[in-house]
């Protein structure tokens, strides 16, 4: 071997080395959520006043709904989109999704528009199909919906947003098998699923087993247990354990799960208070101490 060659071998494993060296400092890098705040956790509250305690939470964008939820979505019509986009400069945050059970899935273009215009990435909404199925006529009913979701997701690839469907209980994903078909059927990165632990059996290894069989397909991570549920009365210290830390659920296997498939979608700290339309706590503060205990929970989880 003369030097020229051996110079070339040199620098060829040279670069292999460096490009191996990048791999493993990427892989190794510290796994960390990104969490959007769901301005449904504050009722009806001022869309400024939860824009102000927003970073309190540890998040750094939001999650528009509308009524019953809430009303910020139909605030920022009231108030214009220059006005908004000022709020949210003004407090350093950014739109991160919006979430429209209420137009449903295929109702969705001027709601697109609306996203992409102010840099959202996501629209969060319900499935369309027939609830309590199984085996091969789930699967049909699932294919089904995706057929019918094609014009949406082609409209959610031109405006650069993602369209995630919520595993949403008395739904059609309404089931584990089901989520797991609904993932299996998805063929585009604009089509993806909103994970909600609430609306699933609580087995930690349950769901973080459906967590890796979505993999690149979860699109939204609600971290959301159903402790003592969210459809009737209850004295306020059993409404919160839907929150993380805050009822029996170990979040450390679904934590887990989401490092072992490298997500990187927004997650929320979310619950629903009852009725809905009232913020989980008696302030906007309090509330939001109170999302911010949680996160510091599934930090201790990570």
């Amino acid at each position: 071997m003369n030097r020229r060659e051996a110079c070339l071998r040199f620098a060829a494993g040279l670069g292999t080395a460096l490009f191996l060296d990048s791999i493993i400092a990427e892989t190794s890098a510290p796994f960390k959520l990104n969490y959007a705040l769901a301005t449904s956790l504050f009722g009806v509250s001022p869309l400024e006043e939860i824009l102000a305690v927003t970073k309190k939470t540890g998040a750094d964008r939001i999650d528009l709904w509308p009524k019953v939820h809430g009303n910020q979505r139909e605030q920022v019509d009231e108030m214009g989109e220059e006005k908004f986009v000022e709020l949210l400069t003004k407090y350093g945050l950014k739109l991160g999704l919006t979430t429209r059970f209420d137009l449903g899935p295929f109702a969705l273009a001027d709601e697109m528009s609306f996203v992409s215009r102010l840099g959202g990435k996501l629209i969060v909404t319900g499935p369309k199909g027939r609830k309590n199925l199984q085996g091969e006529e789930l699967k049909k009913e699932i294919a089904g919906f995706l057929e019918q979701l094609k014009p949406q997701v082609e409209l959610a690839e031109k405006n650069g947003i993602v369209l995630a469907i919520e595993n949403h209980g008395n739904m059609l994903l309404d089931s584990p098998d089901a989520v797991r078909y609904f993932a299996d059927g998805i063929q585009s990165p604009a089509l993806g699923i909103a994970f909600a632990p609430y609306h699933l059996p609580q087995d930690p290894a349950l769901l973080a087993s459906l967590i890796e069989h979505c993999g690149s397909k979860l699109s939204l991570f609600y971290a959301w247990q159903h402790g003592k549920g969210a459809m009737s009365k209850l004295p306020k210290e059993q409404e919160l354990e839907q929150l993380p830390g805050r009822g029996g659920l170990d979040f450390k296997p679904i934590l887990a799960a989401l490092r072992k498939i490298g997500f990187q979608g927004p997650t929320e700290i979310f619950m629903h208070p009852f009725p809905r339309g009232i913020a989980i706590l008696e302030t906007v503060e309090a509330s939001a101490e109170e999302l911010d205990r949680s996160r510091r929970y599934l930090e201790s989880c990570g």
